[in-house]
């Protein structure tokens, strides 16, 4: 019986993603429950809104790889999609015979197989928290799992974009930026390190699921100092 994916939705034009133009894809199910986090809805793993097998999925994104064949391709995104390892390691086995570059979208919370990150062209890693208590209060989660996938990210080689994001009052300050600054200084194969603004836009959604909102009442972040912090990375 061929595995399936629990997918939540597409964006075919992606340019945030990955490099070039990207068809991504939304997983169902997310283990973290970080408290900017704008899409509650997708934390549930069994609810299921289309499957797809990987064969499947793939012959939907060569109908798009007119748009990203000289530079784009697929992001695997969530939710978290190191929840479904199994079907992205096999959409991403059945891409790289296709000539079409991965992108792996993560906050790094998850068991990655070898078959998987060796058709990892690029690792997007949300990088929540560096200092592990910070982390825990953060997500509700510890900071081994995201650890341990670093490492063997490291180990493999593989390309790495950073992100974080900056949050008004939490770690909107130059000391927050230069711990981060430290924590990539270590790492090798980064190519960029990018601060994301924290926007509040989740808040009315959290409300209408009965979900306590952690941030209620926090501003969004200013998006002109964010840029200025992400200067310092520089």
């Amino acid at each position: 019986m061929s595995i399936k994916g629990n997918i939540d939705s597409f964006e075919s034009m992606g340019l945030v993603d990955g490099p070039g133009v990207r068809f991504v894809v939304f997983l169902q199910g997310c283990p973290l429950r970080c408290a900017y986090c704008h899409n509650p809805e997708m934390w549930d793993s069994t609810k299921i809104k289309q499957q797809y097998t990987p064969s499947q999925l793939v012959e939907k994104i060569k109908r798009y790889r007119v748009y990203f064949k000289d530079y784009g391709g697929v992001t695997m995104s969530g939710g978290e999609p190191l929840m479904q390892e199994k079907f992205v390691a096999e959409v991403f086995k059945l891409c790289k015979k296709e000539g079409i570059h991965t992108c792996l979208d993560t906050s790094g919370f998850g068991d990655a197989s070898d078959e998987l990150l060796d058709n990892t062209d690029l690792v997007i890693l949300d990088v929540k928290e560096v200092d592990e208590k910070k982390y825990e209060d953060l997500v509700l989660q510890k900071m081994e799992k995201f650890n341990k996938f670093l490492e063997k990210c490291q180990k493999k080689r593989k390309k790495l974009w950073i992100r974080q994001v900056i949050v008004p009052n939490y770690n909107d300050n130059k000391a927050s930026v230069l711990k981060l600054k430290e924590f990539v200084n270590k790492l090798k194969y980064v190519e960029k390190v990018e601060l994301l603004p924290y926007h509040n836009m989740a808040e009315k959604k959290y409300k209408q699921l009965g979900i306590k909102y952690r941030l209620e009442g926090v501003r969004a972040m200013d998006k002109a100092k964010c840029k200025k912090l992400e200067n310092e990375l520089k």
